[in-house]
């Protein structure tokens, strides 16, 4: 019975296939609606999900894209009807899908919404490997700046710096090359992404072309910035963060960033808890305890060279 069953959908989607290549698209997207509603109300999900996911590609192969994007979706709901889980086998499927739907059709963002927060499960910003592939369908199509948006979610920090690098060169100023980098491992930091943050400073800067040369210590404030406040994470050294903030006063505009750093590696209080200030915070946080640290052990870099821009601070991680 199950093979005879087998054989009688293989059949009905035989002729899904060919009422699509025969250009009767209308009729194949009902047809595709109604056995989607048959097959859920029987819970066979494994042919549901092949069904949606093989229709989507070739409405979309045809430059059906209404139809495609409509499936696509449809596709993702059943995923989350039947509790799947295995992100590494679907999250390409996916993204492909993503891939051949058309910047311009609008139910291309409704359709990354679905399969962000399918991927969620677990976590708060949906699953790296995903962002992974999203930023890099978003990067051969030369939109930089959603490219990095999903790098920031990912673990791929060597893509994301090749990615910062291309950004900056075709897009920013020559003098930006350190925000550029400034602002990506700030926020990766602040997603608690210590070991990405790394990894794309280190990338960046030596493969930066106006960059790879100079450092450490860099010509460049911020990096010079960025570099020792990885260094006083890793060394979990408050003094150190406190002092290095102070140091960099006229290069960094404090605000969300750096208070948001403050309380995840350093143990700092939110600001409405503050009575002095981000400094005055420090002050207390650490006050008992410097005796602790030696002063050979805070980075004593200059500031002369300093500029007057501020890191842009924005906090919109979502």
């Amino acid at each position: 019975m199950a093979a005879q069953g087998s054989r009688g959908v293989s059949r009905v989607l035989q002729k899904l296939e060919k009422s699509v290549t025969d250009g009767n698209y209308y009729e194949a997207h009902q047809m595709y609606r109604t056995l989607y509603f048959r097959y859920l109300g029987q819970r066979k999900y494994k042919e549901l999900k092949d069904m949606l996911y093989n229709g989507s590609l070739l409405f979309l192969e045809h430059d059906q894209q209404l139809s495609g994007a409509d499936l696509a979706i449809l596709l993702v709901e059943v995923l989350v009807k039947s509790e799947e889980d295995d992100y590494l086998s679907w999250i390409p499927k996916l993204t492909r899908i993503f891939s051949k739907i058309s910047p311009s059709t609008p139910e291309r963002d409704t359709y990354l919404a679905h399969v962000v927060r399918w991927s969620s499960k677990g976590t708060s910003y949906g699953h790296p490997c995903l962002h992974q592939s999203i930023a890099l369908v978003y990067w051969e199509e030369k939109n930089y700046a959603l490219a990095r948006h999903h790098f920031i979610y990912s673990r791929d920090g060597k893509s994301c710096a090749k990615l910062l690098i291309e950004f900056q060169r075709t897009q920013g100023f020559k003098c930006e090359a350190d925000l550029f980098i400034a602002q990506a491992v700030l926020q990766y930091l602040c997603l608690k992404n210590k070991n990405t943050a790394n990894q794309t400073f280190t990338s960046y800067t030596e493969q930066h072309p106006r960059i790879r040369k100079s450092g450490p210590p860099y010509l460049l404030p911020l990096l010079n910035f960025i570099w020792f406040l990885l260094q006083a994470i890793e060394s979990k050294k408050l003094q150190t963060f406190a002092v290095l903030c102070e140091q960099y006063e006229p290069s960094i505009k404090k605000g969300s960033y750096l208070d948001k750093i403050g309380q995840i590696f350093f143990g700092l209080k939110p600001p409405q808890q503050q009575r002095g200030g981000l400094l005055g915070n420090f002050l207390e946080s650490f006050i008992s305890g410097l005796d602790d640290d030696s002063d050979d052990e805070i980075p004593q870099a200059s500031t002369s060279n300093s500029t007057s821009r501020p890191i842009i601070e924005n906090t919109d991680l979502d």
